[in-house]
């Protein structure tokens, strides 16, 4: 394995500064989103490589340049500006309306010094009469989490099991409809198929797992997982558990393991431990061991 100073020249070597050029943009609808994009995908394709070749030092080298590069910041701050939720804020009420407050957002991005704020609680009905909790983090958090989610995509998608289905991007139910479908018609084939869920999964995720088996920088994650949550002015610690939000899924993928591993095949998986300490039919978790 490469070590850490080798990898980093020979990624700085390789690369020019990534979006160098575009730090000089003022104006939010005068950035060059195609080339943004070109850019980010570039070096997704290289952590994929470095991966898949298993030269960890190589993929927390070009993380750092991801994580740190003006086009992933401004394609973040992007994203979070059109989801559902980019009219809802966080504790500080901020939602970025702005071209200019766009722009001002991109440049405070920075892993030096950052520090979240907690989130927000509010609570949603359920079709039982229940109450579900949701946690809202604020805008400047959510655009920083989509920015390392941009270094942790590529890795986790090398990393997962291939017939996986959840939490995963570009594949949908009707694909793993249809895997089921091709593995039930063999006349090998299980008989019965169980059905099941793991109650509060994100609720009762584990910090130490999480920190033990995401390939992120494990400082940035620790603040986000112990930021806690304000309800009614009330800070509230959290000791476990993560919040619930479109970028948060990621972090559950390395547990989660497809059909095969499952005993689709009538034979059952070794069982390991999942982030919530649960005992599960499945593969070794293996990311960046």
């Amino acid at each position: 394995m490469a070590t850490g100073q080798t990898a980093t020249a020979d990624v700085t070597a390789a690369d020019p500064p990534v979006g160098a050029a575009s730090q000089e943009d003022t104006d939010w609808h005068q950035s060059d989103w195609d080339q943004a994009h070109r850019l980010v995908r570039r070096l997704q394709a290289r952590l994929v490589q470095a991966t898949q070749a298993g030269r960890w030092g190589k993929v927390t080298a070009l993380q750092r340049l991801l994580t740190h590069s003006y086009s992933a910041k401004v394609l973040a701050v992007r994203r979070v500006r059109e989801n559902h939720g980019k009219r809802t804020p966080g504790v500080d009420r901020a939602v970025w309306d702005t071209p200019e407050q766009k722009m001002a957002a991109v440049h405070t991005l920075r892993p030096r010094g950052y520090q979240p704020q907690p989130l927000r609680r509010v609570y949603i009905p359920k079709s039982t009469g229940k109450r579900r909790p949701l946690s809202i983090a604020t805008m400047t958090d959510r655009a920083m989490q989509t920015v390392y989610l941009q270094a942790l995509d590529p890795i986790a998608e090398v990393l997962a099991d291939p017939n996986s289905y959840g939490f995963r991007r570009d594949r949908s139910p009707a694909d793993a409809m249809a895997y089921a479908h091709i593995l039930l018609s063999r006349k090998t084939a299980a008989q019965w198929i169980l059905e099941g869920d793991i109650r509060s999964c994100f609720d009762q995720m584990s910090h130490d797992w999480l920190r033990a088996h995401v390939p992120t920088d494990t400082a940035i994650l620790h603040t986000w997982l112990k930021a806690g949550y304000r309800e009614r002015r009330i800070l509230h610690p959290t000791e476990d558990g993560a919040a619930q939000g479109p970028r948060w899924p990621a972090l559950a993928r390395p547990s989660e393991p497809g059909p095969d591993r499952l005993g689709a095949h009538g034979t059952g998986g070794v069982p390991q431990e999942s982030p919530t300490g649960d005992r599960v039919q499945g593969q070794r978790p293996a990311l960046c061991g």
